[in-house]
């Protein structure tokens, strides 16, 4: 019992240590004509009210939550962040014959590239049709290519 105490204390430093979530990059003005891919930042927006906690504990799912997510013509993806109470929504464009893979085949590299950076910026990604496109989307595509994973460890 007396070692637990320390291993308590050593884990709870280490889970405070979290690295702050870097923003998504944005392409720059002068390569948007030449880019592959283009992400440019819409306006910002106030981060709407939390739902009410179901009986799990988890927030209900409101109809119309995300209604504020806008596309542009043209954009792929949309990656939206809630950070500081405001809302950053940031639009993924793909070349024209990029695009058009992405549009046939979501599963693809390249795109799957685009949503995992939004991920890691903390931000959730919804499609040009305003359907979000969750983990469990994703492993739906994987099982639909077969695809592998080998991990290093």
């Amino acid at each position: 019992m007396p070692m637990l105490k320390p291993l308590l204390v050593a884990v709870l430093l280490l889970a405070g240590c979290s690295v702050p979530k870097d923003p998504v990059p944005l392409t720059a003005q002068e390569d948007l004509a030449t880019a592959a891919v283009a992400r440019q930042a819409l306006p910002a927006s106030p981060t709407p009210p939390v739902p009410p906690a179901s009986s799990t504990g988890t927030p209900m799912a409101t109809p119309g939550a995300m209604a504020s997510v806008s596309l542009p013509a043209g954009a792929q993806y949309v990656c939206v962040a809630d950070a500081g109470g405001r809302r950053t929504q940031t639009t993924i464009e793909f070349a024209p014959k990029v695009a058009e893979v992405c549009r046939r085949h979501p599963e693809m590299g390249p795109c799957q590239y685009e949503r995992n950076i939004c991920r890691r910026s903390g931000g959730r990604v919804f499609a040009a049709s305003g359907v979000e496109i969750t983990l469990q989307t994703e492993a739906e595509y994987d099982r639909k290519v077969m695809r592998v994973r080998f991990r290093a460890n």
